[in-house]
């Protein structure tokens, strides 16, 4: 049995990622200030915030779902002065908005220390916005040193007085030890208090509260309340929490419509995070039809907004080649603009592009140093990398007890690739000492979770009895496992044992496909052999049993079963055995036909594979063909017609004999007895 290559060495998760049905985790910051913005902030009126009376000349600012509302800032020179005036009169709302003029560079050049000598002097008056606004120029260092303790309590006094920003403040300081103790039931606390004030924000952390059982028991639905009261009122953050909680069916019935829905609402205010999900949603047809180019603009968006896991996944979309042209070059640079952020996918992914010398020129001392990066926060995939780079010297000195101790803190975590790893080395007695019975439960552990090279392998040993009892049948078990997977040695040898009749029934037809998708991949000498005996077995094959591996071969690459998945490839072999008269053949080709897989979509050219298969007695092709005939697809509506292929399918297909009575409840009686008349008569074409 020909052993072949055991293992891919370094490994960077780009194979499947299209078709992966993972969405971005939660990647928002949870427990954010809502923190004033220094410039370009929009006007915006809200009922309860205004701090003097309408008649007043200036209304003061206001923090505001994470913005610094200014509504009616001041921006002449001349209002400059007479605000002024008033601020040095002691009027503490003049004082406040001269403090944040100073803050925006508002009508006044911007300064820092000046803006919190006038918001100082407003709150030591007891103005409560004053004193929020004070307590987030100490968190964020703006004017003054920053200081988480001095900003509390600035912000304390606020919400004392009723403020329900600085009450969400100041729960955001107690959920996160920001300046005072941790402590989650206080947060609660005043997260309720500004929620029951009907501030959106508030109602957000709170629902977020309740979802994770911080200062509360949890309880999905009544998170789902007050993220739902959040999003109504336009809060983009609850309303990703609440699309998050449609996706996951977390306190309401999943709903991936639903989820788009509320979603998409936050991605269009920009809300990165929201854009990356939605992004994500497009590329897995997660509750909208999936749309490549659409999942890469919405990533896009959020890449550009700075969000490192969306640059990292838009690195994948060009490394894979989705919505985009491959292109490894722009997979790297994508990748390493999140992996400088310290994502740890695009880490990994940049060390494993560096490894391979994808994109980039190939440098195994720089490919390891990413994958240390990774290892070291223990991550799996870069523990079993750094493995493989030590247990092959590749940018670091070779040692094969070094590879064999990142194996194994890989293998703590469940991962196959490292379980694969270790059981190598224990076959091979690499860094450990020689012991086959555990190199089996490696491999064994690994071929349970899908790894198709420890499938190859534990079907090798068995094949060959090397430290374990000599069996056939389970060695063609685990062979067959790794080839329709795709593994190229596998399926040359699954070809082999078909061929031979060793652990399975002797079937060329079955040998011949497997060999035929080896003979073109496995590389030299093994894959000429592989080839002569596929060539070997056509000259001992019927007609019949050539045209069923071409079919079969076509079936392989439409499904991408043990070969990458090829619908132009498919139509070639289908083409192939339907000129042989394969009905089974004929039938795929109308079926490439009628979805335009492989061909331009046409319909009549659909029927008319579905004539000559259903001519020839195959039932699939039979239905199909009704089916043409009831909607009217690439030939005349005919219900008679119609009637008639449902009948001679029925035997074989409860869908035909259901569609079969369909239709006859829309026939008369006379176009009924036409139809069986037909049926009973017809007879079927002999193949050519």
């Amino acid at each position: 049995m020909t052993r072949g290559a055991s293992r891919k060495n370094v490994t960077h998760g780009l194979a499947g990622m299209l078709a992966s049905a993972l969405l971005f985790a939660r990647l928002s910051q949870r427990w954010s200030l809502i923190a004033p913005r220094r410039r370009g902030v929009a006007a915006r009126t809200i009922g309860h915030v205004s701090l003097r009376q309408s008649t007043s000349r200036f209304v003061a600012a206001t923090v505001v779902g994470g913005l610094l509302v200014s509504l009616g800032a001041c921006s002449s020179t001349e209002d400059a002065e007479s605000l002024r005036r008033a601020a040095e009169r002691g009027d503490a709302e003049a004082q406040l908005e001269l403090g944040l003029m100073y803050d925006e560079g508002n009508g006044v050049p911007e300064d820092d220390a000046e803006a919190v000598r006038w918001v100082r002097l407003a709150a030591e008056q007891g103005l409560a916005a004053a004193q929020g606004q004070l307590g987030m120029m100490y968190a964020g260092g703006r004017g003054v040193a920053q200081d988480n303790a001095e900003a509390a309590r600035w912000v304390r006094r606020a919400a004392e007085q009723g403020d329900a920003e600085a009450q969400v403040n100041l729960g955001v300081a107690y959920a996160g030890g920001r300046g005072v103790p941790t402590d989650e039931a206080e947060a609660m606390r005043w997260f309720r208090l500004a929620a029951d004030q009907g501030l959106a924000a508030a109602q957000g952390q709170l629902g977020m509260m309740y979802a994770e059982g911080r200062g509360v028991a949890q309880n999905y639905t009544e998170a789902i309340q007050w993220y739902r009261r959040a999003a109504e009122q336009g809060d983009a953050q609850a309303q990703v929490n609440l699309g998050f909680a449609f996706g996951e069916g977390r306190g309401v019935a999943q709903d991936d419509v639903e989820a788009v829905r509320w979603v998409r609402r936050a991605a269009d205010q920009g809300h990165a995070v929201a854009q990356a999900q939605l992004g994500m949603m497009y590329l897995v047809g997660g509750g909208v039809a999936q749309d490549y180019v659409e999942a890469v603009q919405w990533v896009r968006r959020a890449a550009d907004q700075g969000l490192a896991a969306a640059q990292g996944q838009l690195g994948m979309l060009y490394a894979g080649g989705g919505g985009v042209p491959q292109d490894d070059t722009e997979a790297v640079r994508w990748y390493r603009r999140a992996a400088e952020q310290g994502d740890i996918q695009a880490q990994g992914n940049l060390g494993a592009m560096y490894a391979s010398g994808r994109g980039i020129l190939q440098d195994d001392v720089e490919a390891v140093r990413w994958f240390r990066l990774v290892a070291e926060r223990g991550d799996a995939q870069a523990q079993s990398n750094l493995g493989a780079m030590y247990g092959e010297g590749r940018g670091v000195a070779q040692d094969d007890a070094e590879a064999v101790r990142w194996f194994r803190l890989a293998t703590d975590q469940g991962y196959p690739d490292a379980q694969h790893s270790l059981g190598l080395a224990y076959a091979e007695g690499r860094g450990v000492a020689q012991d086959v019975d555990e190199a089996m439960r490696w491999f064994r552990l690994a071929a349970d979770q899908g790894h198709a090279d420890a499938q190859y392998y534990l079907g090798f040993v068995y094949a060959e009895g090397r430290g374990i009892a000599q069996d056939d049948t389970e060695a063609a078990r685990w062979v067959r496992l790794a080839a329709e997977q795709g593994h190229p040695y596998a399926q040359g040898n699954l070809g082999s044992m078909f061929a031979q009749g060793r652990g399975v029934s002797q079937d060329y037809v079955t040998a011949h496909l497997w060999l035929t998708l080896a003979a073109s991949r496995v590389p030299g000498a093994e894959g000429a052999a592989m080839g002569e005996m596929r060539d070997a077995l056509a000259a001992e094959m019927t007609a019949e049993q050539t045209a069923q591996t071409q079919v079969n071969l076509g079936l392989a690459y439409a499904d991408g079963r043990g070969v990458a998945q090829d619908d132009a490839e498919a139509v070639g072999w289908f083409r192939l055995a339907a000129a042989a008269g394969s009905s089974r053949a004929q039938s795929n080709l109308g079926v490439a036909y009628a979805g335009g897989r492989g061909v331009a979509q046409d319909d009549t050219e659909a029927v008319r594979w579905y004539r000559l298969a259903a001519e020839q007695g195959y039932p699939v092709a039979q239905f199909y063909l009704g089916s043409s005939y009831v909607a009217g697809i690439g030939v005349s509506h005919d219900p008679i017609a119609a009637y008639m292929w449902f009948s001679l399918a029925a035997a074989e297909s409860s869908d035909a004999a259901r569609s079969r009575d369909e239709a006859g409840a829309q026939m008369t009686a006379a176009q009924i007895a036409e139809a069986q008349r037909l049926a009973r008569e017809w007879k079927p074409t002999d193949r050519p």
